[in-house]
């Protein structure tokens, strides 16, 4: 749109968007976008450059990330979601991810977290919820427990 207040052409943003339609990755709800979904493919701009690649010698597989990256939009967790995602479907981790383990003492409850902070939450939380220790199994540094004492 100009200055002319003759010119009836349709404003738009400095990417050419019409204002009700969302930017890339504004996630809004408009009209021309009911539930604020953003169908643009990546272009090479937006295409990542280093992506990461995991290996499995048990499966003699190799995978570089970009689905996790580009399709799935995880970021940074792109390596933890494929590791839990692979040991969902085979039963075991990719080469070099070894998890920390919380095993509830009295239920069936065990949750594998590839980083320590989840793990301690998930702990303190099932201790605080159930009244049951839990053991925390460090990938590389031993076990601890969380009790009911432990947590208010």
């Amino acid at each position: 749109m100009t200055g002319d207040p003759t010119d009836d052409s349709e404003p738009t943003d400095d990417e050419g968007h019409h204002p009700a339609t969302p930017s890339s990755g504004t996630g809004e709800p408009s009209v021309e976008n009911p539930d604020g979904f953003d169908s643009r493919s990546a272009t090479e701009s937006d295409a990542v450059e280093d992506v990461p690649t995991l290996t499995c010698s048990r499966c003699d597989r190799e995978w570089d990330l970009t689905y996790e990256l580009e399709d799935l939009q995880v970021g940074n967790r792109a390596v933890e979601q494929f590791a839990l995602d692979h040991h969902r479907h085979t039963g075991h981790y990719p080469d070099g991810v070894t998890p920390w383990l919380a095993d509830c003492q009295q239920c069936p409850e065990r949750e594998p977290f590839l980083a320590e902070r989840p793990a301690h939450r998930f702990a303190e939380g099932h201790a605080r919820h159930t009244g049951h220790p839990v053991t925390l199994t460090a990938p590389e540094s031993g076990t601890s427990t969380v009790g009911p004492e432990d947590v208010r």
